[in-house]
């Protein structure tokens, strides 16, 4: 047995090492081990309740157009109203202007005269062809009346001569006088004849110093002044006129447009049309191809299309402006339903994402991307003309963190 002080100095607390608990025979591995399986248990809960992304959705909707729509412009082109009656009046021969009876904007009548030129020299000849004339009528005369009197001295020449009581020699000399005269007879009247055409030629000279109008039309210009000399034929930059005046006739204005090849397919005779004047854009003027000109502008690349008004109004006036529409066909019966030309959606669910134009349907409450192609952009729509279909989900302003496959939450 140890003794008392023995004991008493195992007692002693040596300073610099730490006291030892005492063990309790316990083992702390079972309790490592749970823990791990409450933190696995933890984190595989978190992945397995994935949050989802709050998003504003919109349906694709189809765009419809209205098959073979009547009235539906198919081409627009510009042109010029251009008559197809218009002439510069000129004198057929050549004079000094006496008179000019037209003013610019004045109606005149086929064959109204538009002014006249100094008939002098024209009214001299057809006088002295009217004598001439007069003289030949007496020279004719004349020799009628020494006709009849010849043929009355053969009369009774032939009975005095049956009679045996004149010679045959008187007989043959009344004969030959009643020929003679018989011949100068009818040359006088050939002299008749020849004089009667002189004097129509004369009064045709008269008639060309007066300047007539060749068709009914309006009066656009108004080119020679009384005193001025005029010709038909170019006076070579000298100071003759070479016309009085031009004249458009209205009934026959119409509209001629340059269509480019490329469209001109577009276009067929008998054609409605409807027609817009610069100088009056809220009037609508319905119209129609008369014809197509066969042939091309080389340097231009065009064909030329005219067009004839139907309706006709003194406000429409050569060489004007106009806008034209070449309209589509009416449509056959039953034919009335729309057409499907391609899907619609907001603008704002088209996204950029990596380089890729790409937009986010939503389906089973998951976010597919899908790659599109978009046609083309108006009134905050866009025309996707591939990667998605009439109906579907898309998502509006997708977020940032939305991915292929993330679970959505949608919004109202």
């Amino acid at each position: 047995m140890p003794a008392s002080s023995d004991l008493i100095n195992e007692l002693r607390i040596e300073r610099g090492k730490p006291a030892s608990r005492p063990t309790r025979g316990r083992n702390p591995w079972p309790w490592v081990g749970g823990a791990v399986v409450l933190v696995g248990c933890v984190v595989a809960f978190g992945l397995l309740r994935e949050e989802p992304v709050p998003v504003r959705v919109a349906i694709a909707e189809a765009q419809t157009t209205q098959a073979a729509a009547a009235g539906a412009s198919v081409l627009d082109a510009s042109g010029y109203v251009t008559a197809r009656r218009i002439a510069t009046v000129s004198s057929k021969i050549t004079g000094k202007v006496d008179e000019v009876l037209i003013e610019e904007g004045q109606v005149v009548e086929a064959g109204e005269i538009m002014a006249r030129l100094e008939a002098t020299d024209a009214q001299a000849q057809q006088d002295l062809a009217q004598a001439r004339l007069a003289a030949a009528r007496n020279d004719a005369s004349r020799a009628d009346a020494q006709l009849k009197l010849a043929r009355q001295t053969l009369a009774r020449t032939r009975d005095l001569a049956a009679q045996k009581l004149v010679a045959a020699a008187a007989l043959d000399q009344a004969q030959g006088e009643h020929d003679a005269l018989a011949a100068q007879v009818e040359s006088a009247r050939s002299n008749i004849r020849v004089a009667e055409q002189s004097l129509a030629l004369a009064r045709i000279g008269v008639d060309n110093t007066v300047v007539r109008a060749p068709f009914a039309g309006v009066v656009t210009v108004k080119a020679a002044q009384p005193g001025e000399m005029i010709s038909p034929i170019s006076a070579g930059g000298g100071f003759t006129r070479t016309g009085i005046g031009t004249v458009v006739d209205m009934d026959s204005l119409e509209i001629q447009v340059d269509v480019n090849e490329a469209t001109i397919g577009r276009v067929k005779p008998g054609q409605k049309v409807e027609a817009v004047l610069n100088a009056y854009p809220d009037w609508r003027i319905p119209a129609e191809v008369i014809a197509i000109v066969p042939t091309a502008d080389r340097s231009k690349a065009t064909i030329k299309v005219r067009i004839a008004l139907l309706e006709r109004d003194q406000r429409v006036v050569p060489d004007m402006g106009v806008r034209v529409s070449f309209l589509e066909d009416a449509p056959p019966a039953g034919a009335d339903a729309p057409v499907v030309s391609g899907v619609t959606v907001p603008t704002e669910a088209v996204v950029q994402r990596e380089g890729r134009t790409v937009a986010f349907v939503v389906r089973e409450e998951r976010a597919s991307l899908r790659e599109v192609q978009v046609a083309d952009a108006l009134d905050g729509r866009s025309r996707v003309s591939r990667g998605l279909a009439v109906g579907e989900t898309v998502v509006l302003s997708p977020p940032a963190e939305l991915a292929d496959g993330s679970k959505v939450l949608v919004q109202e």
